[in-house]
C-alpha cells in the first residue's frame, strides 16, 4: 500500500510504553522544593497515540503495564484519551510501570525517569503476534522499545508482521542512553530498525549517533531517504528541520513560544505531523503543523494533557506570527 493511502485510513497501531508523570505545581517549582504535584500520562508511544486521538484519528497501543495502581492509572488515562488498549497486557512480579518526575521550567531543568524492571520491556513476541495488523493503516514506534529484551525481539517481530500485512512503519529514533546496555548496542539496533522503516524522525544528535558522529548525521538521514525510507525528518531543535521526501529536501523553521519546559515536544510533533499527512496535506505543511504542536506542548505543563486538539492548533496558527526562516 502506498504511504499516503495507508495514512489516509487514520488508524494506527502504536507499539511502546505508557507511563505516569509527576510535575511540581505551580510551574517553575523545583522538585526539591515541591509541596504539590500534578499527575499526567506519559511515555512516548502513549503520548503519540493520545495526540493522534485528539486529532480524530484512531490509535491502539501495544505494551505491558504493571498490575498495580500505577498500571491501572495508565489504563484509565488511555481510556480517557480514547486509545484502544485491548493489546495492553498486565504483568505481575517485580516489574513496574515507568514513572517520570520532571520540572515545568527551562533553567536547570530536572527530569528523572524511573525504569528499573520496566514493565513495558516485558512485551513479548506472542503479544505482538496477537495483533490484527491488517485492520490498521500504519505502525508507529519509538526507539526505547528496542532497548531491552524481550521487548526488542517483540518489536522487530511487530515490524515483520506489519510489513507482511502491507503496513508502513513509522519510527521515532528517540534515543535515551539510560535505557540501553551500551552505546554500541544502541547504534546497531537503532540502525537496524531505521533500515526497516518507511518514515523516520530523529534529531541531529540521534542521526549523528547512528552515523558514528554528529557531523555525519545529515548525510545519514539523506542516505536513509535514498535507500529505504519514503520520508526522513532531521530535526535541528531551534533551527528547524530538514525533511527528505518525494525527491526533495524541505527546510522548515519553528514557531517560537515562551517555553515552560523542554519535554513532550517530539511526541506532539509526531502526532501532529502524522495527523496532518492523514488529512492529505503536503509534507511541508504537515511538518510545520507538527512543529506548531511541539511549540504548544512546551508552552504548557504536562505531556499528553498538553497536546492540542484541532481547534487549539488552528487558533495557535491564526494568532502566531509564523515560523522562523529555516
Amino acid at each position: 500500500m502506498m504511504l499516503r493511502d495507508a495514512l489516509a485510513k487514520r488508524n494506527f497501531v502504536v507499539v511502546g510504553r505508557v507511563g505516569m508523570d509527576f510535575f511540581p505545581d505551580p510551574p517553575g517549582t523545583r522538585v526539591r522544593d515541591a509541596t504539590e504535584v500534578r499527575v499526567g500520562m506519559g511515555g512516548s508511544s502513549a503520548n503519540i497515540a493520545a495526540g493522534l486521538c485528539k486529532f480524530g484519528c484512531s490509535a491502539a497501543l501495544v505494551t505491558s503495564v504493571s498490575d498495580d495502581a500505577v498500571g491501572w492509572y495508565c489504563e484509565g488515562q488511555l481510556d480517557h484519551y480514547g486509545v484502544d488498549r485491548r493489546h495492553v497486557k498486565r504483568v505481575t512480579g517485580e516489574f513496574r510501570t515507568s514513572l517520570a518526575v520532571y520540572e515545568t521550567r527551562i533553567e536547570d531543568h530536572q527530569s528523572v525517569i524511573y525504569r528499573n524492571n520496566a514493565a513495558d520491556f516485558q512485551m513479548t513476541s506472542q503479544d505482538v503476534s496477537e495483533v490484527d495488523y491488517a485492520s490498521y493503516g500504519a505502525l508507529i514506534t519509538a526507539g526505547t522499545v528496542f532497548a531491552a529484551e524481550p521487548s526488542r525481539t517483540a518489536a522487530f517481530r511487530a515490524f515483520e508482521l506489519a510489513r507482511a500485512a502491507g503496513l508502513p512503519i513509522i519510527f521515532d529514533v528517540d534515543y535515551r542512553p539510560y535505557s540501553w546496555p551500551s552505546p554500541q548496542v544502541a547504534e546497531e539496533v537503532l540502525s537496524r530498525a531505521g533500515a526497516m522503516a518507511d518514515v523516520i524522525v530523529g534529531n541531529d544528535e540521534e542521526f549523528g549517533f547512528m552515523a558514528g558522529h554528529i557531523d555525519k548525521g545529515l548525510d545519514k538521514a539523506r542516505a536513509l531517504a535514498g535507500q529505504s525510507a519514503q520520508i526522513v525528518i532531521y530535526k535541528k531543535g531551534p533551527e528547524g528541520a530538514v525533511t527528505f521526501a518525494e525527491g526533495q529536501e524541505i527546510s522548515t523553521g519553528i514557531y517560537p513560544v515562551e517555553a515552560v519546559k523542554p519535554t513532550g515536544a517530539g511526541d506532539s510533533f509526531m502526532a501532529g505531523f502524522l495527523a496532518s499527512l492523514s488529512e492529505g496535506r503536503s509534507v511541508k505543511e504537515a511538518v510545520l503543523r507538527g512543529s506548531a504542536c511541539a511549540s504548544i506542548v512546551v508552552a504548557r505543563p504536562g505531556c499528553a494533557p498538553a497536546m492540542p486538539y484541532p481547534d487549539e492548533l488552528e487558533d495557535f496558527l491564526k494568532s502566531h506570527p509564523g515560523p522562523t526562516e529555516p
